[in-house]
């Protein structure tokens, strides 16, 4: 099983999960984060970090979130490794509460 970074992500980026991550399986794109299932060694450290509640274990996402199985491993092989927390997006507090962000999502 792996941890995978679902849609209340996109838009905010919050990285204080990067920073609890000891194996640096955290992947950066331009709006969103993803977790790396090769390198995602089942710690559950990230999950409580996560301000926006967006990062969930695998067996355990909503059904509405199962296609971020697939995506977080697609770009993970693409996006660069994070190692270091950043500031979140500039509007990320407003993006926050919103639910339905997947047609936001830039790769």
């Amino acid at each position: 099983m792996t941890y995978v970074v679902t849609e209340s992500c996109i838009r905010c980026k919050f990285t204080d999960c990067v920073d609890v991550c000891p194996v640096d399986a955290f992947r950066e794109g331009p709006n969103f984060l993803v977790i790396d299932p090769n390198e995602c060694i089942d710690c559950t450290l990230c999950v409580s970090e996560c301000p926006v509640e967006a990062i969930y274990a695998e067996d355990d996402l909503p059904a509405n979130q199962k296609p971020f199985i697939a995506l977080n491993a697609e770009l993970a092989q693409q996006w660069p490794t994070i190692i270091e927390r950043k500031a979140p997006l500039p509007d990320a507090e407003e993006w926050r509460p919103v639910k339905e962000k997947k047609q936001y999502l830039e790769r």
